[in-house]
């Protein structure tokens, strides 16, 4: 049989506030446990939330980037269940009326744009945290501590509709929302701590089914490399299961990325069983339109204008501008060195930061804020390959100089402490080719009798006998002009 994998996300963005959603406290990453909760956050008689506006303004920014609506009164509620690490027994959270309603998310898989249907984006408090393995009790048992730092911390829950059909297609969205989150400045991203967790809800069903089949979410998945894992696994558990005779709960379920691996953690409760009810400490959320204006007019240019702009303003391809507009970072960086070497040579520049600064970004687990290659020595770069003083083949060798830090990173200074520099003398190339052409003979005649290849490589041979260092248009016109 046949099978269709059908996957949801629910994905958790911090935002990044200075306090808490519903009191002062602090929400800085690492503090000494239980010294950033206070009578709020730990639920004492008498305490009393107070919404927190820098979070609802992040929450509007969110909603207008991705064309949703922002609902002009939404209401918070009380979802009721038992977590040893929230003192209340209940989160406030919102349900009917959420803040946001609808929207939507570009993608790319590969060079296949893809669109996604988000259901909602609502605001809501972070549990605490359980820590387990740390303390030991007097007899040296294992015991659990409860942080309650994190407890109250501003979350944006941002749900999508059950559209997505592949492991690829989930993580592609999930960087792409990342991406997004990070550009608008309400969330720092940051997923080692908890910032960007997604809860992944997959099911299967026979290939043509319109019903759907019974899912599991798997919890707090918090990388991109695991949350693809943790998809492909849980799919094959639940067609195996399915195959074998068997049926499916609905269930929460957490990834093992050590065993490469779900397991179950507790059943899956549906709406009704967290028993919502309006929370009787809050008033209803108003945004009024005069604030959503205010919140629009400070935002940053969004990723897909700037990618609309990359498409005309510099002729680049749709994968090119999405690619180019992933991060802010990213974005930046190519438009500095765009700036420096011209208009003319985006196309140039898009290549070089898709390719080796990426690659090096990737190989040496960097970010683009810690690039060794500034902007303007890139462009400095790409001006010596169009006055043909490197080659495009060597300026890969100096690119990686530049990188370690030779010589300051100066480009010219590399070229001419490696002799780099392109030959361009005439009667230098002739002589080379000359040489090659008297050791390949039989090349010679393969390329006379009809062998177009057999040119390939002869100016493979011409470029070796240069170390790379001959101007290939001129090899390639000067050779033409002696095999004619």
């Amino acid at each position: 049989m046949s099978w269709e994998i059908v996957i949801g996300l629910e994905t958790h963005v911090q935002l990044s506030t200075k306090s808490k959603i519903f009191s002062g406290s602090s929400t800085a990453f690492g503090a000494a446990p239980n010294t950033q909760a206070n009578l709020v956050d730990m639920a004492l008689p008498g305490s009393l939330p107070v919404m927190n506006k820098e979070a609802v303004a992040k929450a509007i920014a969110f909603g207008l980037a991705i064309g949703a609506k922002v609902a002009p009164l939404s209401i918070f509620a009380r979802k009721h269940y038992f977590y040893p690490d929230s003192p209340k027994n209940y989160q406030t959270s919102q349900f009917e009326l959420p803040v946001v309603l609808g929207g939507k998310v570009s993608f790319f898989v590969g060079e296949e744009e893809k669109t996604l249907n988000l259901t909602r984006a609502h605001l809501e408090e972070d549990a605490g945290k359980s820590l387990h393995d740390d303390f030991t009790g007097p007899h040296g048992e294992l015991s659990t501590g409860i942080d309650l730092n994190r407890a109250g911390t501003p979350l944006l829950e941002i749900v999508t509709e059950p559209e997505l059909r592949s492991a690829a297609e989930a993580v592609a969205y999930a960087r792409a929302l990342h991406g997004l989150v990070v550009w608008l400045g309400i969330c720092d991203g940051n997923m080692q701590e908890g910032s960007f967790r997604v809860d992944a809800n997959v099911s299967v069903r026979p290939k043509g089914a319109s019903e759907f089949g019974t899912r599991t979410e798997i919890k707090n998945v918090n990388s991109f490399r695991f949350l693809e894992r943790a998809i492909l696994f849980e799919a094959r558990r639940q067609i195996e299961l399915i195959e074998d005779g068997g049926k499916v709960v609905q269930e929460t379920r957490l990834y093992d990325e050590t065993k490469d691996e779900t397991r179950s953690m507790r059943s899956k409760e549906d709406a009704h069983d967290y028993r919502y009810f309006p929370c009787p400490d809050l008033p209803p959320l108003i945004i009024s339109q005069e604030w959503m204006d205010k919140v629009k007019a400070d935002m940053p240019e969004l990723p897909a204008a700037r990618r609309a702009r990359y498409e005309q303003d510099f002729s680049l391809s749709a994968y090119h501008a999405a690619q180019l507009t992933l991060s802010r970072p990213i974005s930046d960086y190519f438009e500095q060195v765009v700036d420096a070497s011209g208009k003319e040579n985006a196309k140039i520049v898009a290549n070089w930061v898709m390719g080796d600064v990426m690659a090096s970004l990737n190989r040496d687990e960097k970010e683009f804020s810690d690039c060794p290659v500034q902007p303007a020595n890139l462009a400095k770069l790409i001006q010596r390959i169009n006055d043909n003083t490197i080659s495009n083949k060597i300026a890969r060798d100096v690119f990686q100089a530049m990188w370690a830090g030779e010589h300051n990173a100066d480009v010219d200074a590399i070229i001419e402490a490696k002799g780099l520099k392109q030959i361009s003398d005439t009667g230098a190339i002739s002589k080379m080719i000359d040489d090659v052409l008297a050791a390949n003979p039989a090349i010679v005649e393969e390329y006379r009798s009809g062998k177009e290849k057999a040119f390939n490589s002869l100016v493979g041979q011409v470029m070796k006998a240069a170390k790379g260092k001959a101007n290939p248009a001129q090899v390639n016109e000067l050779l033409k002009s002696k095999l004619a």
